[in-house]
């Protein structure tokens, strides 16, 4: 494949039109579908949305882990940029070259660091093996490497860690390994996948403020994906809004904490503790839930998929799907109530 030299000023993961499809027994069913996002050098995007808006399947999608059993057809373009300054398409990548960037230059998290981490092998051989992969360090070197690692994620007693199986760490101590494996090899862009969903707040709170250590010190790019929009709040620099496999709303954190555009991130933010409201806007104590489920992605409705649970729903909602409109500076969001002074395709 060839590649061509990024623009210094271009991010470093642009993707674009991204859709995923799965083969079912009714036909092929779409999981995501005209997803675009930048990540940009030392700056984190939270993807952000309810279980099955497709907020995992585009994190696997990039890193090309999507199930062989599958049979998913993937489409669009994600240009990931590489530490020579060259420009590659993830999506159509040979094998080969995808594996040499994945844990390398493209780092992940997992969700559950217990079944991600290999039960059988110490921590500290699971994290030489991606350096000696990477890196071609010898086995000696490579161990070294890692006790450093787990030094740097604030693992007490590296050097005893090292020998530890999976299952003698506790929850948090096992996701600092994840953190530890995902950062051997120094990623310029790492993709977390709810990594403190399985953690109590302490915790998480502490998970957090190392992954934003670690940013600071190496620069790199964070695709954060994850359900807690507190978390959001905390870690984020940019934030978009999935539900039913397409972006509903784009925006920086604070404006968009401050004026959601869309009814289903208002919902959302309505979820909250404290943000709970009456229809007539009075403060209640009890929490806001939206109504309905996440539409089926092999039945969905013809036009916004948020259309049936949508409070403010108009019928020209229910007859076709919102284009994502931009809305003032650095903001976009797909739908029809969106102010149309301020609103361009």
């Amino acid at each position: 494949m060839e590649s061509t030299k990024l623009p210094e000023s271009a991010p470093r993961l642009s993707v674009r039109q991204l859709s995923t499809t799965f083969a079912s027994e009714d036909g092929r069913v779409t999981a995501v579908a005209e997803v675009n996002f930048d990540l940009h050098p030392g700056r984190t995007l939270a993807l952000v949305g309810e279980s099955g808006s497709g907020k995992s399947v585009t994190s696997l999608t990039l890193m090309g882990l999507l199930p062989r059993t599958s049979q998913a057809e993937v489409g669009g373009q994600a240009l990931f940029s590489d530490r020579t300054g060259q420009q590659l398409d993830l999506l159509t990548l040979p094998p080969k070259r995808l594996r040499a960037l994945r844990g390398n230059e493209l780092a992940m998290i997992f969700q559950e660091p217990m079944t991600s981490l290999n039960p059988v092998f110490t921590v500290g051989e699971q994290i030489a093996e991606s350096v000696r992969l990477h890196k071609g360090l010898d086995h000696r070197a490579a161990l070294e490497h890692a006790r450093r690692m787990l030094e740097l994620v604030e693992i007490p007693a590296a050097a005893q860690r090292l020998v530890a199986y999976p299952h003698e760490l506790s929850g948090g101590m096992r996701q600092r390994v994840m953190i530890a494996l995902a950062m051997a090899c120094d990623p310029t862009v790492l993709i977390a996948d709810e990594p403190t969903t399985a953690l109590d707040v302490t915790i998480q709170a502490q998970i957090l403020d190392l992954m934003q250590r670690l940013q600071r010190e190496t620069g790199m790019s964070i695709l954060f994906i994850t359900h807690n929009l507190g978390a959001v709040a905390h870690f984020a620099h940019d934030v978009a809004v999935m539900y039913a496999g397409r972006i509903v709303e784009a925006a920086p954190v604070e404006p968009l904490f401050a004026t959601p555009q869309h009814p289903y991130t208002r919902g959302l933010l309505r979820c909250l503790p404290g943000n709970s409201r009456e229809a007539d806007g009075r403060p209640t104590r009890r929490l806001f839930a939206i109504r309905g489920q996440v539409s089926s992605p092999s039945s969905p409705p013809p036009g916004c998929a948020f259309a049936p649970r949508c409070d403010v729903v108009m019928g020209a909602c229910e007859q076709r799907m919102p284009p994502l409109l931009t809305v003032g500076v650095s903001r976009q969001a797909r739908c029809l109530r969106v102010p149309q002074s301020i609103a361009t395709p």
